[in-house]
């Protein structure tokens, strides 16, 4: 399947000089969303994961039906006061400025294989991030999947040990 020809450029957005790669039509064509899914899976069938962890918010989108896919727990990596009791947290510095990532204290059993997900890798910050996260939290990072990688942002250097697998690449 073309996932791409569904993939929209939109110029200018958020701001002047950027390039937006608009995926909500992968979303809107439920055959093209099931392919991508289970395409992101398949790299990690068979890689006895312990539960798949989304970056908030669109990471969700695929984590979600991935956790359903691979038939693990789903764990979301949350902005600050979004997850009820006692979380860990990691705080990292963005292009302009820190953002902070919170997973549940009991949401990553010691030693657990998790799969982290998110739709885009640009930077690889909030990525690198969440690896921090779920580490800190007790769990090993089994690799990290996105659904599409903008390569030229050069967003692999920060998860340099890790595997990574991106359906997409422009």
């Amino acid at each position: 399947m073309d996932l791409k020809a569904l993939v929209r450029d939109v110029p200018d957005f958020p701001k002047p000089g950027i390039l937006f790669k608009d995926i909500m039509p992968v979303f809107a064509d439920p055959g093209a969303f099931r392919y991508a899914v289970r395409a992101l899976c398949d790299p990690f069938r068979g890689a006895r994961l312990g539960a798949v962890a989304g970056a908030e918010a669109r990471g969700f989108l695929f984590a979600a039906p991935m956790a359903l896919e691979l038939n693990v727990p789903l764990i979301p990596l949350r902005k600050p006061g979004k997850l009820p009791g006692r979380t860990h947290s990691y705080k990292y510095d963005l292009e302009y400025g820190s953002a902070e990532l919170h997973v549940r204290a009991d949401a990553i059993v010691p030693g657990a294989r998790v799969l982290l997900v998110d739709d885009v890798l640009a930077t690889g910050g909030t990525m690198a991030a969440a690896c921090k996260l779920v580490e800190g939290a007790g769990g090993t990072v089994a690799g990290c999947a996105f659904f599409l990688e903008l390569t030229v942002l050069n967003g692999r250097a920060p998860l340099a040990g890790r595997e990574c697998f991106s359906l997409l690449t422009y």
